[in-house]
């Protein structure tokens, strides 16, 4: 079983590479933003509470998020591996998926960043809010605020993966094919 965690900041392409990479490695792609928006969708509580965070541009605590993606790696028990993107974003939140993943008798196989500049990724977000809809992608403040939060909260992950040999990092500047390619050579390489 291979699981993947695809790290970097909101807009660094976290989504749109997860789709090629599930295909081409018959991954369950578990992302946050998904497991939230369905969750927000169906009203369900941890839903409503999650909401009212996003909302404010701010990041879901562990708990919440925690809660959620183990409720959605148990819905697939017959997984080939899963591609996680958008968790962990913090320590303890590596810590629970560590133990979410010994719980099914497995771990995680590598965790790849894709690392852009800050200002493409407002640029980017702040496009994407356009025909997204979210909130969180048409302000320029909120996006920045997500930032910062992700540059206290976020990194220091690198340093956790680093420690365990599963961290790698890959430039997300370039066309959609080139970043594709460069991730699937981290992944080849495992």
């Amino acid at each position: 079983m291979i699981n993947i965690v695809l790290f970097g900041k909101p807009g660094a392409g976290k989504g749109t590479q997860a789709e090629f990479l599930k295909e081409k490695y018959n991954l369950v792609h578990l992302s946050t933003g998904d497991i939230f928006r369905h969750n927000i969708k169906n009203g369900t509580e941890l839903g409503k509470m999650a909401k009212a965070i996003i909302d404010r541009g701010d990041l879901v605590p562990d708990e919440i998020t925690t809660k959620m993606l183990k409720d959605a790696v148990d819905c697939n028990p017959d997984a080939n591996g899963f591609l996680f993107d958008g968790y962990p974003r913090t320590i303890s939140q590596a810590e629970a998926l560590d133990q979410i993943l010994a719980d099914k008798g497995c771990e995680n196989t590598a965790t790849i960043a894709l690392e852009a500049d800050d200002e493409i990724l407002v640029a980017r977000l702040l496009e994407r809010g356009k025909t997204s809809g979210r909130a969180d992608d048409q302000d320029e403040e909120k996006i920045r605020n997500r930032y910062q939060e992700y540059n206290e909260k976020t990194a220091p992950l690198m340093e956790y993966y680093t420690k365990q040999g599963k961290f790698h990092a890959v430039n997300g500047i370039g066309s959609i094919a080139e970043i594709t390619e460069r991730l699937s050579s981290v992944i080849d390489n495992l």
